[in-house]
């Protein structure tokens, strides 16, 4: 039995957190890295003296640039969000680079399935490739349906050229026959004047069994909603705190002020004692706990995961007496569960573990 709130319904639901836009195979490869001669092509092209990276959007999803944990082939460094001005000459779009399974992961061809499909509709290199025609044309080379790529409309764009990396990839639910996968995002978009944006996103791929390959039935973004203007005191330390590290839709979640108190003051308690990389907290979540009808914690502010500490994956069971000792630290910062690859207590209240949880910490608050 589930016991815990961080997962969502079937998804043949109708019922999943983020925005839902009416422009909402193994052969077909990512577009090929993007080498300097194209790129100073493309910013001649648009005028531009040099390769400048630079960014414009709301402060709300402000964000410094941190490396991922080392060694993992399944993570890329957390990137500036769309609000940081990225100002040195030279920069350019980074190599595609397709998510690749590290150790521990669950049955890693479902995460791979979903993730292969975002990459392909987040990264072209050449005028019109962020179009949905063309983002409809890749996944269709991919044997997918092209229509998925309506539902993927934050990683679509004019730009003449796009990278889209997975950050982490967690379940938001795995069962027999079904599967929510939670990939975290970063994407490059190279315009037309050789400047380079850095913004990402957060999207709940849903998926069933299917032959020869698992089938993805739908997608949803993270829909955070606008920052607030009165940001408790500890959304903006937490905002603030360079040992918190939080991917787009997660700092957006903060400023948008949806978060409760107590998850924030215990993230900054983690903090204390660890480097915290942070994957979800409330939007790109499903709402419902997977495969029932209960509310999970995640979409009212009341949960947040947790993918890495100290540059340690949780999914790594190299690390698992590390994970084990960090599970019970988290225990003590105030949350009334929490998830992860080992259940500590045998079936008692504070601790569960479940094929989901392998790969992330969930800490869930009653307020």
């Amino acid at each position: 039995m589930n016991r815990c709130c961080d997962f969502a319904v079937d998804p043949a639901s109708p019922a999943a957190l983020g925005a839902r836009s009416p422009h909402a195979g193994d052969m077909t490869e990512l577009p090929r890295s993007l080498d300097r001669r194209t790129l100073l092509r493309l910013a001649v092209a648009g005028g531009a003296a040099g390769l400048v990276g630079c960014s414009s959007a709301s402060p709300a999803t402000r964000t410094a640039k941190t490396s991922a944990p080392p060694g993992s082939p399944s993570s890329t460094p957390a990137s500036p969000s769309p609000s940081t001005s990225v100002s040195a000459r030279g920069v350019a779009l980074s190599a595609p680079r397709p998510w690749v399974a590290g150790p521990g992961e669950v049955d890693p061809a479902v995460k791979r399935q979903a993730l292969r499909a975002l990459e392909a509709i987040g990264t072209w290199s050449s005028a019109g490739g962020g179009s949905l025609a063309a983002a409809s044309g890749r996944l269709r080379g991919l044997g997918m349906d092209p229509k998925l790529t309506e539902q993927a409309h934050p990683l679509l764009g004019a730009e003449p050229a796009a990278v889209t990396r997975v950050v982490d990839a967690q379940y938001g639910g795995i069962l027999a026959s079904s599967a929510s996968v939670l990939a975290v995002l970063d994407q490059q978009r190279l315009d037309a004047a050789g400047h380079v944006h850095v913004g990402g996103t957060t999207v709940d791929v849903r998926l069933v069994a299917a032959s020869p390959r698992w089938r993805i039935t739908a997608m949803h973004p993270a829909s955070p909603g606008p920052a607030t203007t009165a940001l408790g005191s500890a959304g903006r330390a937490v905002l603030a705190n360079p040992r918190v590290r939080l991917p787009h839709a997660a700092r957006a979640d903060i400023a948008s002020g949806q978060v409760h108190a107590s998850v924030l003051e215990a993230v900054l308690a983690l903090a204390h004692r660890y480097v915290v990389d942070v994957s979800i907290v409330r939007s790109g979540h499903p709402i419902y706990v997977f495969g029932t009808s209960r509310l999970s914690d995640h979409p009212r502010g009341r949960a947040v995961d947790v993918w890495a500490l100290d540059g340690r994956r949780i999914v790594d069971p190299a690390n698992r007496a590390f994970v084990e000792s960090a599970m019970r630290v988290a225990a003590s910062v105030g949350p009334y569960q929490v998830g992860g690859p080992v259940d500590l207590d045998g079936g008692g209240s504070t601790y569960f573990s479940d094929r989901t949880h392998q790969d992330h910490l969930h800490l869930g608050f009653h307020t």
